[in-house]
């Protein structure tokens, strides 16, 4: 008998209806885990992502670390490998202890060449090899929809070149986002500042 349908509480006790024991529910940690998203999650974005070892994920796979998120493509001569030396710096001003709740992710906005394979090789020619790093291939469509939420501009210039903006993006551990850096080269003071505070 359900006297108050899937209601759920916290503690220990029984039902105020029915006065039945309570017992305590396993596996209710995705029901939690949703509860915790707002709506200015991007975990709210439904599109399937392939990450650079070619499995299929969504965003809200990567919820529970901070995320900082930068949109590249790996064939890109000119800002591109200057947004990845921005990132990697970044990455080492980060210390030990925090580094295991944080996740690297570059998303591709060319992702008919960035292949998971091309991907993986990126990474490893880059030194961004480790459990850390994620690199994303989306859809033509998943991919415009995440760099508006993100308010970065792309345009396909030829059939190898984009032009593109130049942001760093920080998300807590919520998929809410906290900060932005943008420029290339930049002073990453406060984007440190910004991952510090929101990493637990």
């Amino acid at each position: 008998m359900q006297c108050e349908g899937d209601k759920t509480y916290g503690e220990k006790g029984s039902c105020p209806i029915c006065k039945m024991d309570l017992a305590l529910v396993e596996n209710n940690s995705k029901l939690a885990d949703d509860d915790d998203i707002s709506e200015e999650s991007i975990f709210n974005l439904t599109s399937m992502w392939h990450n650079e070892e070619g499995e299929a994920i969504q965003l809200k796979d990567l919820k529970g670390k901070t995320l900082v998120m930068v949109m590249i493509y790996t064939s890109c001569k000119a800002a591109c490998p200057r947004l990845v030396a921005d990132m990697r710096n970044i990455e080492s001003q980060i210390p030990d202890k925090k580094i295991k709740k944080i996740q690297f992710v570059m998303v591709s906005i060319d992702p008919e060449t960035d292949t998971p394979e091309k991907l993986k090789a990126f990474a490893k020619e880059n030194f961004m090899d480790d459990a850390h790093w994620t690199f994303l291939q989306g859809t033509e469509s998943g991919v415009r929809e995440f760099a508006n939420v993100l308010s970065v501009k792309y345009k396909e210039i030829s059939p190898i070149d984009f032009s593109h903006s130049n942001i760093i993006s920080v998300f807590n551990p919520q998929g809410e986002l906290k900060h932005q850096q943008e420029g290339l080269g930049v002073d990453n003071k406060e984007t440190i500042a910004s991952i510090m505070e929101v990493t637990p």
